[in-house]
């Protein structure tokens, strides 16, 4: 096969969001060209025909992979001509930019790809990326901002800190796999967005100047299945809550330390809060951008409760027993110790019970 030069192909002039040939000359006029394309706003839903090395990102990544393939048989022949060739260079920087990504039909569009200084793990970042959903979404209906949480593998169970061991209910710690991404609020649900869709306010902390802010509590499971009803959510199952919570994080807190002091950083608990709840967001963010996944609130979980459920646990999308006398209750609250704020802690309360420590986060499927 003969060697052709990119020169031959002719110039490449770009635009605003566009590349198209007209007298190519050198590799670095590309190269500048693919820096232009590279800050261009990409406003259009874009195809993921380009897209190489599976981030769901046209970029200089998959470029440098097309190049490398030149005049060869490879996955860079994009129009299945059977060569990369100038051809296939044209339709990827054709396509340059973000791929297209799968709004829900319930959410406006926030932003579609993970933002590297929210989600700072990069394997959640992959797996956000790949699952071909729009990350940071609002729900439509009640303008709550949801995040993605991708599906994955991880470890479920007990996590000791270098303060407080295991309790027996949190073992044994065996593999969970969720097979299917799903999205989660970023905060715990407000006092503000529960008045709003319910009328009234059950919450004890609701006479300070920031109260709409703060999550609502004193809601049971039960009271909370009307609001779910009336939005088209749902509650976590323990497992998808564990997996949120931690982030890709094996250690006892969600921060990826299993020292006790540092909790400070990423939870309202008993030795900071001021005896009360606080406006959510106001302490550091998880590695997948949600905030008060420790402390604050304690948060309900669909799943009922079997102190011996993880030894029968399926491995794949566990939903906790059939039946039971009480509901599982995650990630402590503002009374509790660092004890109860690790991220494999289990509590447990009656269905109908409210107190003023506990609230919910909502999750809801594609």
């Amino acid at each position: 096969m003969t060697t052709r030069r990119l020169s031959e192909f002719g110039n490449f002039k770009c635009f605003k969001s566009r590349c198209s040939f007209h007298s190519l000359t050198t590799l670095s006029a590309l190269a500048a060209c693919a820096a232009a394309l590279a800050v261009a706003p990409t406003a259009r839903a874009q195809s993921c025909v380009g897209d190489l090395n599976g981030d769901r990102i046209v970029n200089g990544s998959d470029l440098g992979i097309l190049l490398g393939q030149w005049e060869q048989v490879g996955t860079g022949d994009l129009d299945g001509n059977g060569v990369v060739d100038g051809a296939d260079l044209g339709i990827m920087l054709g396509v340059w930019g973000p791929c297209a990504v799968t709004v829900p039909n319930w959410a406006t569009l926030v932003e579609a790809m993970p933002d590297p200084a929210v989600v700072t793990d990069s394997t959640l970042r992959a797996a956000i990326s790949a699952s071909g959903m729009a990350w940071r979404v609002l729900d439509t209906a009640t303008q709550m901002e949801m995040l993605l949480v991708p599906q994955g593998t991880f470890t479920m169970g007990c996590t000791a800190s270098n303060g407080f061991g295991c309790v027996s209910n949190e073992n044994p710690t065996h593999l969970v796999t969720l097979t299917q991404p799903f999205y989660m609020g970023r905060y715990e649900v407000t006092q503000l967005q529960w008045v709003v869709r319910m009328a009234s306010n059950p919450s004890f902390f609701q006479r300070y100047s920031d109260s709409a802010n703060r999550p609502v509590e004193q809601v049971s499971w039960t009271t909370i299945q009307g609001y779910l009803s009336s939005t088209g959510m749902r509650l976590p199952s323990e497992a998808e809550w564990e997996f949120a919570c931690r982030a890709g994080t094996t250690t006892a807190f969600n921060n990826g330390s299993s020292d006790d002091p540092t909790v400070d950083t990423i939870a309202w608990y008993g030795s900071n809060a001021g005896n009360q709840t606080h406006a959510v967001g106001g302490k550091a963010a998880n590695a997948l951008g949600l905030h008060d996944m420790s402390g604050n609130v304690w948060e309900w979980v669909n799943d009922w409760f079997d102190g011996g459920y993880y030894s029968v646990s399926p491995s794949t999308n566990p939903l906790g027993p059939v039946s039971g006398s009480y509901r599982v209750l995650r990630g402590g609250s503002w009374r509790f110790s660092t004890d109860f704020v690790r991220s494999s802690y289990r509590s447990i309360n009656s269905p109908g019970n409210t107190l003023n420590n506990i609230g919910f986060r909502v999750a809801r499927n594609p």
